[in-house]
């Protein structure tokens, strides 16, 4: 039952995340959705049983990524959002409405029951007396995969982020007049 109510609502949340991330004219408001779909994706790997790559997913991309792109934004001056109700009875800007607290409401229930999950998890592998190799680990298993059969796919895909931040790096340098 948890884990059904687990896989669909990390499916919900990661649809509805993505969806919004493409239809959202404001990028602070596409950043945070994004946020809300990557935190589902992390939820269907928690139901797939891939405890490492649902931890390596909140901690790489939720906890990196997204808050990378949200400062890069804020720092950059990104367009200020400000309602024409605003501007007319000169209100200070709100944190949200109840869409935007319902979606986050969401996305901490699906973050909530994704961690219960991966917590179950972990204590039902470490035995209560002893530490043995009863329970196979998926980190060995994805370790022995990067570097034994997609060695390939490990070494371009760091080639690919080297060049990410070397373009980034260019476009971000200031303009010599």
């Amino acid at each position: 039952m948890f884990a059904q109510f687990l896989f669909i609502s990390s499916a919900l949340l990661t649809l509805g995340g993505a969806v919004a991330v493409l239809v959202t004219k404001n990028i602070m408001h596409s950043c945070i959705y994004l946020l809300a779909s990557l935190i589902g994706i992390a939820g269907l790997y928690a139901t797939l049983g891939a405890d490492f790559v649902a931890v390596t997913q909140i901690m790489v991309y939720v906890g990196g990524v997204v808050i990378l792109m949200l400062f890069a934004v804020m720092l950059t001056g990104g367009k200020d959002f400000v309602s024409r109700a605003q501007n007319l009875l000169g209100l200070a800007p709100s944190m949200g409405n109840r869409w935007t607290f319902s979606v986050g409401i969401l996305v901490a229930l699906v973050f909530l029951a994704t961690n219960i999950k991966l917590i179950l998890n972990v204590s039902k592998s470490i035995p209560a007396k002893t530490f043995g190799n009863e329970f196979p680990s998926t980190v060995n298993q994805i370790g022995h995969l990067l570097v034994k059969e997609h060695v390939l796919a490990f070494e371009l895909s760091s080639v690919l982020l080297l060049g990410a931040l070397v373009g980034a790096a260019i476009i971000a340098r200031p303009r010599k007049q």
